[in-house]
């Protein structure tokens, strides 16, 4: 019996070693070329298989099986690759925790039973007892999200709010906030993080969807930026002229003239001291008419939330500067 059981595993290992030999047999087949016998070479920017000696295409169109991105240092290969979801400023979790979704349904799209349903709610809720372990994440999440919904309203790119994240970040490890509102605090990093971008909005704008007010809005802003030492520019009235001409559909003649004006205001120096949103629609508002496109007054102080008086200012205040350019 013993004997019998030796000869039949001898049998199944030379079997084995002859299967194993075969396959390295063949796998050396196709490293060679089928006309020369040379060495193959993956051409892996075109594709194909050639014969480092005649040149043979063994074969075309593979499939790329790499990353779709390239890196040219072991830094961005790191920074590049991808595990999962990449980590983010704008969850106060940095987005590495569990998120169970709101659908009562399972993998194939089945809706879940009553029994499940209710389970399903209960891991909810402790789900999100768990992701906020003390008042410090408790407070960074109510601030991200009042970011996340007034950057929504506002229209503002992804950017804007991972910078504003990253502020109001700061702001709370410098224990900026004890004696003001967690409200008043984001929206001043959204503020700063929108000029610090290039896409300001007014304070105006900003006001319309903040759940504080104008006054507490602008001195939390002065604080924050002094404490941070933020490096923010004045705002300059030609980064609101693309979004004012498009909300009221003027032509790209019309867009480049305001620009012009602009750019003849401050070089009479009539930008000084002046509202940078007043100048850029008044800007907006002459170009119009130079470009026989009509806008009314009423129609610019609805889209730049000031007032007529203001536009009709500014417009006379940048065509004395168009002309004080064209005289010499």
């Amino acid at each position: 019996m013993t004997e019998s059981v030796r000869s039949f595993s001898g049998q199944r290992t030379r079997a084995h070693e002859e299967e194993t030999e075969s396959e390295e047999a063949s796998d050396s087949e196709q490293l060679r070329c089928p006309e020369c016998g040379g060495q193959l070479n993956a051409d892996t920017s075109h594709g194909e298989t050639v014969c480092q000696d005649c040149g043979l295409v063994v074969d075309e169109d593979e499939i790329d099986h790499g990353p779709e991105w390239r890196a040219f240092d072991s830094k961005e290969k790191d920074e590049k690759s991808r595990v999962g979801a990449p980590t983010t400023n704008m969850m106060h979790d940095k987005g590495l925790s569990t998120n169970i979704g709101w659908q009562d349904k399972d993998a194939y799209g089945n809706s879940l039973s009553s029994r499940q349903r209710e389970k399903m709610q209960r891991l909810r809720t402790w789900n999100e007892r768990f992701r906020t372990r003390d008042s410090k994440e408790r407070n960074l999440k109510q601030a991200l999200g009042e970011i996340d919904r007034m950057a929504s309203a506002l229209g503002l790119p992804d950017s804007v709010r991972e910078t504003a994240s990253v502020i109001y970040r700061r702001a709370l490890d410098e224990d900026l906030l004890p004696g003001r509102s967690i409200e008043g605090v984001a929206t001043s990093s959204l503020y700063a993080a929108a000029r610090q971008a290039g896409t300001p909005r007014s304070l105006d704008e900003i006001t319309s969807v903040s759940r504080v007010d104008k006054d507490e809005i602008a001195r939390t802003y002065r604080y924050v930026v002094r404490e941070l030492k933020l490096e923010i520019q004045p705002a300059d009235p030609e980064s609101y002229v693309p979004r004012f001409a498009s909300d009221l559909e003027l032509s790209d003649e019309s867009e480049r003239r305001a620009r012009q004006l602009l750019q003849n205001a401050k070089e009479q120096g009539v930008h000084s001291g002046k509202s940078p949103v007043g100048l850029a629609a008044a800007a907006v508002y002459a170009a119009s008419l130079l470009t026989n496109e009509k806008v009314t007054q009423s129609e610019v102080s609805d889209v730049a939330n000031i007032s007529e008086v203001t536009i009709r200012n500014r417009y006379h205040e940048l065509l004395e500067a168009e002309e004080g350019v064209q005289m010499p």
